[in-house]
């Protein structure tokens, strides 16, 4: 073949019960289904479990990646650049890289989603460091300096501060 040529894609499946699953806080879980280094995979995926009261992600954005967002079921209460929105089951966002955000469950609610970024990055490291920092085995400092390396960049939001504590 020559350069021209396309180049055949796998196909990514994965079995739910052979899907990974990470709890990065008492609140939470992360299953990994696909991730950029996967044969075939163009993107990364994973399901996010959020139970009512969980602190979901602070702030933040990516350099490098759009994320999208699917909500499987309950509410999701997101940030999005200054506006803070709901979402409940069924509704989709694309979150383009460099645009601040942050999500947590609606207040009193429960959220389950499928979170997409293209293109794929390397976040399931990101994702295992984040299971130590709850489990005691690494800091918040750990995340702080892999910033870059997970391209997750958080900042303070008043915004987003101000939507959580009047719930």
């Amino acid at each position: 073949m020559n350069a021209t040529t396309p180049q055949p894609q796998l196909p990514v499946l994965v079995r739910a019960d052979q899907a990974a699953t990470i709890q990065d806080g008492a609140t939470s879980l992360i299953t990994l289904l696909a991730e950029a280094d996967d044969p075939g995979a163009a993107l990364t995926a994973n399901r996010a479990t959020l139970r009512k009261g969980s602190p979901g992600a602070p702030a933040h954005f990516h350099t490098k990646a759009t994320e999208m967002f699917f909500v499987l079921g309950g509410a999701m209460r997101f940030l999005v650049g200054e506006e803070v929105l709901t979402l409940r089951t069924g509704d989709f966002l694309t979150v383009p890289a460099t645009v601040p955000h942050a999500f947590a469950p609606a207040a009193g609610e429960e959220g389950d989603m499928l979170v997409v970024f293209t293109p794929g990055l390397q976040r399931f490291d990101y994702y295992r460091l984040l299971e130590r920092v709850y489990r005691g085995e690494a800091t918040i400092q750990d995340i702080r300096d892999s910033s870059e390396q997970y391209d997750n960049h958080y900042f303070d939001s008043p915004v987003w501060k101000q939507s959580l504590e009047q719930g």
